[in-house]
Parts: structure tokens; C-alpha cells; sequence
């Protein structure tokens, strides 16, 4: 299989680097075919301008319209378009960060700012004339995964952490970005308390870190609910006698009770644990 493989981190010598090198080299010797994007190693421009679009500077530029229209025209900045051949070609994405005020580096938030344009990652529509996302989308059939190191420990990303459960810190990436392009999302890799990790409790890790990217084509994927499979009204607000009693970010599983901050999503960082 075909697997991208998008990492932000702006030292080469990191304990995200690191885990990155052990896990492609396992997956490439499973058999897949790699491609990268090594963010800060590229030199990723992550500002959204007129450039992107070849727009007339005279005129006013209106972001989505002309984003759409420029993927339209083939006329799409050439670093936009080439991160997009990379996502067609792949059958899979593994994004890679530090996670930093809650949320991903602004390096990778502008490489989906730029390369997710309207027609491709969002304003998709069907031949009815029908929104397609949350489910559906240019990227339908592909699936994703995080790979997110982070400073505090697990039990403070756990159901009643000071940090919030980890699923619902990753909802906008997993929610609003993965499945909203249409992409099936896999449970995180979470490795806690990264800033602090002793050189011997590394082979340990790194074996969990790889163990889980194995099962990105095995692995079920957290079970969102589709916007066109029933479960929304036309104003796309869940149904009365969709998980009754049930709301905020848990009601839109299928399974109410699902998530990723269980023990799956975590990667232990002590020794012997």
C-alpha cells in the first residue's frame, strides 16, 4: 500500500525524528511504498496568499472562490500542487506532530490551509448538487492516522485529565479535517511526557509507535457518523433518536461510548509499563 507520510517538527534530532526513521523503515520493510513531506525540512510556506492562486492583484481576492477556481484552471501554486499528487497517489496519510497550545504546529496547519482548497478539501459536490463531507470527499476511500508527542502525562489526556480526553483535543484534525474530507480515521498514537523520556525506555516506545502504524490498513477506524447516511436532519443536526441524551463531540459516533483516549491511543513512556 501507499502511505504519506506529513511530519512538522523543526529539529532534525528529535525524539519525533527519531520515531518517524523507525517507523518508515518498518513500514517500507513490510512492503509499502513511502512518500514524505518532512514540513520544516521542506521549508513549507504555510501563509495563505493571492500567489497561490495567480490572482490579479488589482482585484479582491475572496480565498475560497478563487482557490476554487484556481485548482480548476491548473493554475494552483506548484508546491500546493505537488503535496496534492502526494495525498492522490496515497492510500493512506500518517500526520506527525508536537502537539503545542492544544493544537498542531502553525507550519502544518498552513500546509492544510493551502493544499485542502475549495473543490478539494471542502465545497466538494456531488452530481445532485449535494455536499459532500463528513464522510465523503475528494478523499474518500483513504485513511489517516496522527502521530502526536506531548509534554503532560497520560492520565492528565485521559477521560478526566486536567488536559481534556485526547479525542476531543484532536476532534477538529480528526473530525473537522480527516473525516470531513472524507477520510476513515484511525485512533491516534499519543506518546505523553516526550519532553522527558529516558534514552532506555526509547526501544519501547518506538516498538509501540510501530505496532500501531502496522494496523493503519487492519486497524478499525473511530466510527463517525456519516452527514449523508440518516443520521442528520436537513438543517444537519442529529436526529431526536440518534443517541438520545447524548451531547456534544461524543454524539457524533456512532457509538457514543467511543473515543480514542482508552488505553489504545496511548504509547507508555515509563519503562517496564
Amino acid at each position: 500500500m501507499k502511505i504519506l507520510w506529513v511530519s512538522a517538527h523543526p529539529e532534525p534530532k528529535s525524539l519525533n525524528a527519531a520515531l518517524r526513521g523507525d517507523a518508515l523503515a518498518a513500514l517500507r520493510g513490510a512492503g509499502h511504498q513511502i512518500r514524505t513531506s518532512d514540513l520544516y525540512g521542506m521549508r513549507w510556506n504555510p501563509v495563505v496568499t493571492a500567489d497561490d492562486f495567480a490572482h490579479d492583484p488589482g482585484g479582491r481576492l475572496l480565498v475560497g472562490a478563487r482557490s476554487g477556481q484556481a485548482l480548476a484552471e491548473g493554475t494552483l501554486a506548484p508546491d500546493i500542487l505537488a503535496e496534492q499528487r502526494k495525498l492522490g497517489w496515497a492510500d493512506a496519510v500518517i500526520v506527525q506532530f508536537p502537539l503545542w497550545w492544544y493544537g498542531m504546529p502553525a507550519i502544518l496547519k498552513g500546509w492544510f490551509d493551502r493544499v485542502f482548497v475549495e473543490g478539494y478539501g471542502y465545497g466538494v459536490r456531488g452530481e445532485d448538487g449535494s455536499t459532500r463531507r463528513y464522510g465523503e470527499g475528494t478523499l474518500a476511500g483513504k485513511r489517516a492516522m496522527t502521530v502526536v508527542s506531548f509534554g503532560g502525562s497520560a492520565d492528565s489526556a485521559g477521560p478526566r485529565g486536567i488536559n481534556g480526553p485526547i479525542d476531543e483535543v484532536l476532534f477538529p484534525i480528526h473530525h473537522g479535517i480527516f473525516w470531513y474530507t472524507g477520510m476513515s480515521v484511525l485512533p491516534p498514537v499519543l506518546i505523553d511526557s516526550a519532553d522527558r523520556l529516558p534514552a532506555e525506555c526509547y526501544p519501547g516506545v518506538a516498538a509501540r509507535v510501530i505496532d500501531r502504524v502496522s494496523g493503519l490498513f487492519t486497524d478499525a477506524p473511530l466510527p463517525f457518523r456519516s452527514q449523508n447516511g440518516g443520521d442528520y436532519d436537513d438543517r444537519f443536526v442529529l436526529r431526536e433518536d440518534r443517541a438520545p441524551g447524548v451531547t456534544g463531540l461524543r454524539a457524533h459516533y456512532t457509538d457514543a461510548r467511543s473515543g480514542a483516549h482508552g488505553p489504545e491511543a496511548q504509547v507508555p513512556t515509563r519503562c517496564g509499563v
